[in-house]
């Protein structure tokens, strides 16, 4: 299937779906640690442990707002390597720049659909789709929500073979996909994961991501 009919799959927003094509069992006990298994079941740690499955990410937000789309979001094992947000400047790239916004999935098609820059670090988090799950880089909104739940959830991370989110100074900051309102031509935002500061940054820096899922029913 070509990139651009997947990128218009994410941007409708696409459901969690085990790899023979059914969906599961809504879990309406979903919590904050649980684990997002490659079939798309959410599990409590506990029972993940004896399920012999596979874990792909950990529940760090459960929504509770009925205007907003999806159950909740878990964040991936892993950072990518430190990327840029553009490969070069001078060019918007079509993100909401909406710092309180709940978009990333919406963000990160606008990097990828973006024919006259390209996004390294938007095509590196392409290359993580897999099992009908599409991975997407946070908002600052979305930054801000792990931020609240990292400690909670690090433990969780590293037990099912990811790395913790870093909280030291020279390893907490991360790219958003959230481009600098007024700016957008030349930076976007990074965000510590520690602190919760943001920081315009020029957009053709190199730093790490910590991509996130959408979880539905």
């Amino acid at each position: 299937m070509s990139k651009l009919v997947y990128l218009m799959l994410a941007f409708i927003g696409m459901a969690v779906t085990s790899c023979d094509g059914h969906h599961p069992e809504p879990d309406m006990g979903m919590k904050i640690g649980d684990v997002l298994c490659t079939d798309g079941q959410i599990l409590p740690m506990e029972a993940w442990q004896k399920s012999g499955k596979e874990g792909i990410g950990i529940v760090f937000h459960v929504n509770t707002d009925p205007e907003v789309e999806g159950r909740g979001y878990a964040v991936y094992l892993n950072d990518l390597e430190p990327l840029a947000f553009a490969d070069s400047l001078g060019i918007k790239q079509g993100t909401s720049a909406d710092v309180y916004a709940l978009d990333g999935n919406q963000n990160t098609y606008a990097l990828m659909s973006q024919r006259n820059v390209g996004s390294p670090m938007a095509d590196a988090v392409f290359e993580l789709w897999r099992y009908g799950q599409s991975a997407y880089i946070p908002s600052v909104a979305q930054l801000r929500l792990l931020k609240e739940t990292r400690s909670s959830i690090n433990k969780g991370i590293e037990a099912i073979g990811g790395v913790s989110i870093s909280d030291t100074p020279d390893g907490c900051w991360y790219w958003s996909s959230t481009e600098v309102a007024g700016q957008e031509t030349a930076k976007a935002w990074l965000y510590s994961l520690s602190q919760g500061a943001i920081q315009e940054t020029p957009k053709t820096q190199n730093h790490k991501i910590r991509p996130i899922i959408t979880i539905y029913d």
